[in-house]
Parts: C-alpha cells; structure tokens; sequence
C-alpha cells in the first residue's frame, strides 16, 4: 500500500512540475503584457454620451494605452488644473474651451506642439503660433433651447432674438449656465460682451437676470431641462439642444439673430518634465479624419472637413451666425475680471452644488 502511495505521490510532482513549467509563460506573459500597458491622464470638458463614442478608433488603434478620463465642465477643469499647477496627473487636455487653455498657457502649463496633420486644420479653430500652444476639433456657439410644448400651455411668445428674452412673459421660464463653472456660459456672456460693449452687454444681463430663475453648473443642463419641460426656456448650446431633439423632446433650438457667442473645444500638451510619447499621439489621433468623423455628426463646425454637408438643424453658413468680432484671446486675458463681476451681479439665483 505504501509503495503504491509512493509511486502515486511520484506521479503527483512530476504533474505538478510540468504544470507550473506550463504555467510559468502565461505568468511572465501577463507580467509582461502589464509592464507594456501605458496610462494618459486626460481631462475633458466633452459631454458624457460624447467621450466613449469619440475614443473607439483610438482605443482601436492603440489598445496597449489605458486612458485615464477625467470629465467635468469647463471651469471646474480649468480650476482644477490651475489648482494642482506643476503637481497635475493630467497629461493632455481634449475638448475644453479654448479661452480656458490660453488661461493655461499663460501660467506657463501648456507645451506647445504641432500634432500630425495640423496643415489641415482651420486657422480660426487653432493657436496661431508655430508650434500652436492649443489646436482645436471643433467650435461651438450660443443657442436657445425653446420647449414648444411648454410655451403653448403657457401662451408664450415666440423667439428669434436675445432681445425677445426679456420680455415679461418669460419672468421665471429661462435658465442658463454660470460662467464661472460652465464654458458655454461664459462664451454665452463674451459673445454678448463682443456683440454689445462691455457696459452694454451687462446693462441686457441685468433685465434678461429678472426672468432667469436659475443658473446651472453645466452648460448642457439648460438645454436638459428644457427639453424635460422642467423651464420652458434654455440658454445653452447648439450640440445640446439638437442632442436633446434627436431623442424626441418637444423643442426648437433656436440660434439668435444677433448671433451667437463662441469658442473652440480644443486639445493641448500639459508641460512636464517627462512629456509621455503616448500624450503626442493622442494629440495626433485628435485630429485626424477617424477621430473628426466621430464628432462630425454632433457639430457644424469641424476643425478638419470631412464632409460636405451640415448637420440638419444647424444654419446652412454656420460661421455667419456667429458673432463677427470674437476676441478668445480677450476673453482669457479679462476671464477672471469678468468672472468676478457676474458673480458679484447674479451668484444668487445659481443652484447649490460645485
């Protein structure tokens, strides 16, 4: 019986010995495949439902690189890199408010860099220095969102103008975004600025803040709200609204007459001393055609042409509706004077939260 136990014991180590010889691979293999993986920090003011959909093609291409999101509004990511400064993870910045980026170059965070195929994007929609500090994807602009639904049931008038938005009827009925946390509502507040003068234009948001019943965080929940028939009227932006109208919501999205503010959704090199190749590549894959015709569909205005047409809703000469005179560069350089001034005049109606 003994012997029996000992040959079988025999039998066990040889099978046990071939097994981790076996095993052994597969675990330096996993070590390996671990040690190749590389992380990009990447923070973005994109829309949630926007982010994975934008980033198939390069994590198709490059499925060795984990990205590493980072997703707020506007002014809360710029805050946040302002706040961490030298100590950021961030590693690239994608889809954020030109304006904001420029705040950034000043405080010397931004490295300058030319992506592959810059050649090809529109100079309005880049920095215009050699290498460019920022390069944008994409422009987006001022629109009011206009629950029909809601201003039939209230008998509200209808809209064509930012001028239309102070009339009486819409006393308690509008809501827009706070420029010092959202994007959208601070190139909502610089177009009126560059549309109107300085003095002027905060001469309208004084009379268009005694129909505003609330400011909200982000720029997209104007035009959420809106279409939910919670207000019946949304200053928010262009993508937002016709988003919101694909998914059904009773809605006109209706770009002022006067025209609309705007900015650019750009991408940018955070300075460090060791700048990951990996940060490069992501700012190469930003514009080109796989990553543009991703969000070709959700804007008008693309820093790459890849198509002929518009998308439907959106004016057929988008860049005519926008403000003329937009100054982004002025818009950085007088952000926190400007910023500081809007609070001191209507911090009082913004939401709790941020």
């Amino acid at each position: 019986m003994s012997g029996i136990w000992r040959r079988l014991g025999k039998g066990m180590l040889a099978v046990a010995a071939a097994a981790a010889v076996t095993a052994f691979p597969a675990v330096f293999a996993r070590e390996a495949q671990a040690a190749e993986k590389k992380e990009l920090t990447v923070y973005t003011a994109l829309e949630n439902e926007q982010i994975n959909k934008y980033l198939a093609s390069f994590r198709e291409k490059y499925p060795d690189i984990e990205i590493k999101i980072v997703r707020d509004s506007t002014g809360i990511i710029t805050a946040k890199l302002l706040a961490e400064g030298g100590k950021t993870p961030a590693d690239v910045v994608w889809g954020t408010a030109a304006s904001s980026l420029l705040v950034l170059e000043d405080r010397g965070m931004i490295e300058p860099y030319a992506p592959k195929g810059l050649e090809r994007v529109e100079p309005m929609l880049r920095d215009s220095a050699n290498p460019p500090a920022w390069v944008g994807i994409d422009a987006w602009e001022t629109a009011i969102i206009y629950n029909t639904a809601e201003a039939k049931a209230k008998g509200l008038p209808p809209i064509k103008s930012y001028e239309d938005l102070l009339r009486p009827e819409f006393k308690g009925q509008i809501i827009m975004s706070n420029p010092n946390s959202s994007g959208t509502g601070f190139l909502a507040v610089t177009g009126l600025i560059h549309l109107m003068g300085e003095k002027k234009a905060f001469e309208y948001m004084d009379k268009l803040h005694e129909n505003i019943a609330m400011y909200t965080h982000s720029g997209s929940a104007p035009a959420k709200k809106a279409a939910a028939g919670e207000f019946a009227v949304g200053i928010s932006y262009g993508y937002a609204g016709m988003n919101q109208k694909k998914k059904g919501a009773p809605i006109e999205v209706i770009f002022p007459e006067e025209g609309s503010g705007w900015d650019v959704e750009a991408n940018a090199l955070i300075k460090k001393a060791d700048i990951k190749p990996e940060a490069k590549l992501f700012l190469d894959w930003a514009i080109s055609d796989e990553a543009i015709n991703a969000l070709k569909d959700d804007y008008a205005i693309t820093a790459v042409k890849v198509r002929d047409g518009i998308p439907e809703g959106y004016a057929k000469d988008p860049l005519s509706q926008l403000v003329k005179n937009n100054d982004l560069k002025w818009s950085a350089l007088n952000r926190d004077r400007i910023l500081k001034e809007w609070a001191a005049r209507y911090d009082g109606k913004t939401e709790a939260g941020n």
